[in-house]
């Protein structure tokens, strides 16, 4: 129900956001050219206002809700699902890196040495002890937006997901926390575009809830892939 809800609302602002910037539009708003923010002045649209606040409202309520229910214990992760000792931050450590890793030991489990790339913080690092892999959106936040519900082998194929882990800095990473973007955003702006795409990306593929502040900062972050089409 909640879900649907959210889906109406986010249509309506949509098409508010982009009305006529002169006047007020059939809606009773109208967008303010300085800030590019949209604004009520009369029905129906003062209306529709209240309604999103009272829903994003009940949405954080939930969130808390479901985040005091999280458990990371309930999310398997860092698994080695091919029984080769290399458990999942080894073998994302491998495939990212820029070169050729070395291991702590003749076993070739623990990564010891590489060249990683971090598009959050936009540094280089060589040593996997300074590395996180980041669940691009994170374990709890899952959790709170739709995750709660599924049985062991969704959550377990979530949390092991190539395409929602990242080896960045550390410090980025606890930084981040359970963040979503209109909370946490990463320090390099180059990275804004990707990280608007991706977290779309896993959000739509799992079916995941998205917020309507949640969406306006996914929407802001789409923006900067525009700019860098016009200025490769």
């Amino acid at each position: 129900m909640l879900n649907r809800l959210f889906a109406g609302f986010l249509i309506v602002i949509a098409s508010l956001a982009h009305s006529h910037p002169g006047g007020l539009d059939k809606q009773g708003g109208h967008t303010n050219r300085t800030t590019d923010q949209y604004h009520c002045h009369r029905e129906p649209c003062l209306t529709l206002h209240r309604q999103q606040q009272q829903a994003e409202q009940e949405a954080r309520q939930q969130q808390r809700a479901f985040s005091g229910l999280y458990e990371r214990s309930d999310w398997p992760h860092w698994l080695d699902e091919d029984g080769d000792c290399q458990d999942t931050r080894a073998e994302i450590l491998i495939a990212t890196s820029q070169v050729p890793v070395t291991f702590t030991r003749d076993d070739r489990c623990t990564v010891a040495r590489g060249r990683w790339h971090d598009p959050y913080s936009g540094e280089t690092f060589t040593a996997a002890g300074d590395l996180d892999i980041d669940h691009l959106v994170p374990l709890r936040h899952a959790h709170g937006h739709g995750g709660d519900g599924w049985d062991e082998r969704h959550r377990r194929q979530f949390a092991n997901d190539p395409g929602n882990l990242l080896p960045v800095s550390a410090s980025a990473n606890r930084s981040k926390g359970a963040g979503s973007p209109d909370q946490w955003l990463p320090e390099n702006r180059d990275y804004w575009c990707q990280y608007g795409q991706h977290w779309q990306q896993i959000k739509q593929r799992y079916r995941l809830l998205i917020t309507p502040p949640e969406q306006q900062a996914i929407d802001r972050l789409l923006s900067t892939c525009q700019v860098t089409e016009r200025h490769p």
